[in-house]
This record gives structure tokens, sequence and C-alpha cells, in this order.
């Protein structure tokens, strides 16, 4: 018996099957891009998810020589889709979905802050207020567009509108739910009618259908069938928000296990107690014991984002030589960084390059090279880039801790880079925390497969993650360069208290 997992994300689809004893036994991806029509928009249309969710399974199915009766169950993450897509009665795309990375609606975060008491709002949803959360996404739709927002049917997930097209089931996952923030009760694990009711989002608006994250949502259906290649009946399990899961890859079950997920961008978080969500930081529930546990998670908008954005700019090079040798143009910036010594020569870079989530939550923000001289050379300037997300990271670390999270003296890490092992080792250095990756590697996939496993009953217990996940020798933070990186980052801190004003201007 085999067990699938699919991750929506942000700039691509993955798929990964295993057996039930967590042995991967094939893997596919497919990228796509996203729409950035202004700045600090970001939008996508949801059929890019649902081709290349078609696509990576049918890949699966194909290169694995599984039989298909074999596969038992498939479960799906997603990327946070923000504002959801707001589709019509025939679930049509009115328009594409505002996604997490869309900071578009500052008026809407500055109107819910005047008229919406913090502590009653705190209270009900665990969570506070801004552009990055999907609430101020929706109404930023109603006063832009109202003409679309009278058509409106109703606002789906980017996976929960994959598995829509493969189960013709509308649901959402309590964690998804939750992520939407300033709709949704904590407590009462369902939409609030009195703040739906003060903020003017109508409640027919949302899925009626809230489950858990290894709930059966539905069945594979004919069409679906016919795209993906899996057997028509096979059950979907509805799954969740690709942070969590990816926390669940990692083995993380328990207060005090914390897990950075750097990809795109950078979600730090831990398991926590339901009663206890942190003020600044993002609460929600998390992907298993859904109802008693939440997912209290910290989060840079830009991290992979950035070497991403350099090599378009700057890497020509590197690209030419990755295609020649063999290699990814990441690998050999890599190399070219890897003898820079820690501080890049006096550079610090703010990586707020789509504004910023926790802790400033600061849509305004921006990004910015500090310390430039004629000495340094594009290496310096991609190493800061490096630096600049551990400091993010190392920010919500000590914002958890103020607020009284226990972690552990390790941090485990998963995503597209925890690749680099240069760059992991920065983490390391900054943080003062031991980093822990994981050997196969294949983070939220994973922990979707497992997802589906307690969604058939193949597995009884959430504790069998412990089984499955395996590790490497964790990277040790070098304490010398951790005294050259503690000056840095009060820099760092500095930079953007002086300048929070002025990035308001431009």
């Amino acid at each position: 018996m085999y067990l699938l997992g699919v991750d929506v994300g942000t700039q691509g689809t993955k798929a990964v099957l295993v057996d039930i004893n967590g042995n991967v036994i094939s893997e596919a991806s497919s990228e796509y891009d996203v729409m950035t029509p202004k700045p600090n928009w970001a939008e996508q249309w949801p059929d890019i998810w649902l081709k290349a969710s078609y696509k990576v399974i049918r890949e699966i199915v194909e290169k694995s020589k599984v039989e298909k009766k074999e596969i038992i169950a498939v479960a799906f993450s997603g990327l946070y889709g923000g504002s959801g897509i707001p589709v019509d009665k025939e679930i049509k795309p009115l328009r594409p979905c505002l996604i997490w990375m869309d900071r578009r609606a500052v008026d809407e975060t500055e109107w819910v802050k005047k008229n919406i008491d913090k502590t009653t709002l705190f209270k009900i949803t665990g969570n506070y207020v801004d552009s990055y959360y999907g609430f101020t996404k929706m109404l930023w739709i109603k006063n832009h567009e109202p003409e679309i927002w009278k058509r409106i049917y109703k606002f789906i997930t980017p996976k929960d509108y994959v598995i829509y097209h493969m189960t013709n089931e509308i649901a959402i996952d309590y964690s998804s739910a939750g992520n939407i923030g300033g709709i949704f009760d904590l407590n009462k694990l369902n939409w609030s009618k009195e703040l739906c009711a003060e903020l003017g989002i109508p409640l027919e608006y949302l899925p009626e259908r809230i489950v858990k994250s290894s709930e059966i949502v539905g069945r594979i259906k004919k069409a679906a069938s016919e795209n993906c290649g899996l057997l028509e009946g096979t059950p979907v399990i509805a799954g969740g928000i690709d942070a969590p899961v990816a926390q669940l890859s990692a083995g993380s079950l328990y207060e005090g296990e914390h897990v950075a997920m750097v990809g795109t961008s950078m979600c730090w978080g831990t398991v926590n107690g339901k009663d206890n969500p942190v003020f600044g930081l993002v609460n929600f529930p998390y992907v298993v014991k859904d109802t008693e546990k939440i997912y209290t998670f910290g989060g840079a908008a830009t991290a992979g984002a950035l070497a991403k954005w350099y090599n378009n700019q700057f890497g020509s090079i590197e690209t030419i030589a990755g295609k020649r040798l063999g290699k990814s143009p990441y690998q050999i910036l890599d190399e070219e960084v890897r003898d820079i010594e820690p501080g890049s020569k006096g550079l610090i870079v703010l990586p707020y390059f789509m504004g910023e989530r926790s802790p400033i939550w600061d849509p305004y923000a921006k990004g910015i090279v500090f310390g430039l001289s004629l000495y340094h050379k594009r290496e310096h300037i991609y190493k800061a880039l490096m630096e600049g997300v551990a400091y993010s990271l190392r920010h919500n670390m000590e914002e958890g801790q103020n607020a009284g999270l226990k972690l552990n003296d390790e941090c485990l890490i998963v995503g597209g880079v925890s690749k680099s092992t240069v760059w992991v080792s920065i983490f390391a250095d900054v943080t003062g925390y031991k980093m822990k990756k994981i050997s196969s590697n294949v983070e939220a996939p994973y922990g979707d497969a497992f997802l589906a496993g307690l969604g058939v009953g193949v597995i009884e217990r959430e504790e069998k993650i412990k089984e499955w996940v395996k590790f490497t020798e964790p990277i040790l933070p070098n304490l010398d360069n951790k005294k050259i990186y503690d000056k840095y980052y009060e820099i760092y801190k500095k930079l953007y208290d002086r300048n929070m004003e002025m990035f308001k201007m431009v």
C-alpha cells in the first residue's frame, strides 16, 4: 500500500509517493510564477495549481511503476491563499487569488485597527490584523471591485480548489480557515458570526464544511481520474496550510519542538497549547490534534525568493555555468560565497522586498542593502541576502521567546533553502541554534502523505511520524561567527527602526 502527498506551493507544486512506513518511492515537481502587476501586489490564477497538480500526480503514477489500486489515498497541502479564490456558483474564478505575499490591503488594515477592538479580535481569533491576513484582502476586493464582490459564491483556498476539481466537494480544513484570521473563532473552531457582521463579510461567502486535516473530503471523480491517473474512487484527504504540514513532516508534535520552513518565504513555528496564542505571531489550529493544539509561527515574506530574484537579475553567469556543469545556479552561488567571511565585509540586508510579516508587521517595509563600498563584489551581496533572512529568523525566534514559548536547543529545518549547507550554517551561526535537516528533504508533501495514512486508517497514531522521519547530523553554530553576527544583528534591527517612517514616503 502507498500514500500520495501533494503540496500546491507558491512557485511550484510537488508530490511524493511513500509506502506506509514512510519510505520515499517517487517524487515529482512542476514550477510556475507569481504575477506581480504592481509593487507589493502578488496574485495567481488557480488553473496553474490545478494543471500542475494533475501533472505531478500523473508523473508519480507513471514513473513509480506502482499499481494504481495500491495508491490508497492522497492528501493536499497548499500555500496560504490569502483571500482565497473568489468563485461564482459554477465554481469559476472571478479574478486571480490574492495570495499571502500580496500586501495591497493597507487601507483596509488601518480601517480594521480603527473600527475593531484589538482585544476582542485577538480573544476570538488568536490573531490581530495585517494586510497579510486573508480577511483584509477580502475587504480590498469588496472596496475596489464591487461588481466582482456581488457575484461571489465562495472564497476557496488554493489546495481546496484543487480538491474540488478532484472530488466535486467544497470544504476547508481548520488550519486553512484559521490562517484567514479576523473571521475564524479559534475557540469555537468555526466562523465568527460577530466579526463577519462587523467586518461586512457575508458568512455565506465562506465554506460551510470545516474539517480536520486528516479527514476524507471526498473521492477522485472520473474526470479527475482521467487527468491525473489515480483510480476513480481514491480517497482525498483535506490536508492543510503548507507551513504546519511541513512542521509535521519534520516530526514535530510537542511544545518546544520548532521548525523553520524556508522556501519562497520563511515560516518558523512551534506547536502550542490552544489557550496560549502569542500576540504578534500567527496562531491557528495545527494539522494533527487539530481541536487541541495550535501552530504558532512567525514568518518572513521573502526568503528563497531573494535568491531567485538575485539569480534572475544578476546570475546569468551562474545560470550558464550551471547548464554546462549540470548544476543548479544556486549550487554555484553557494560555492562563490563559501569563503566570504561572516558579515559580508560590513553589508547588511533588510530582506523586506515584499513588505514584511512578523514581527514588524509592516506592509510599507522595503529592502535595503546597507554598507556598500567599491570593495564589494556580487558574492558579498548574495551572502548578505542570505544573512538578512537569517536575521529575520532570529528576530522571530526572539519574539516567541519573549512571549514565553519554550524552544529546544535545536531547530529543525525543511524547505528548498535547506539544500544549501552554506545557508543552513549561516542560520546556525546567526541564531545560535543547532540546525537539523531531514534526510529525505521532501518537506510538506511528506506530511501530506502521513495525513493521507491517518485519514484512511492505515496509520493509527500521530506519534508514528516520529518513526518515519530521519535526520542528518545537526549543523552546530560557530560561536566565533555568532559574536560577529550578534553585532550586525543589532544594526539590522536599528536599520528598520530608523527607516520605518521613510518607507511610507516611497
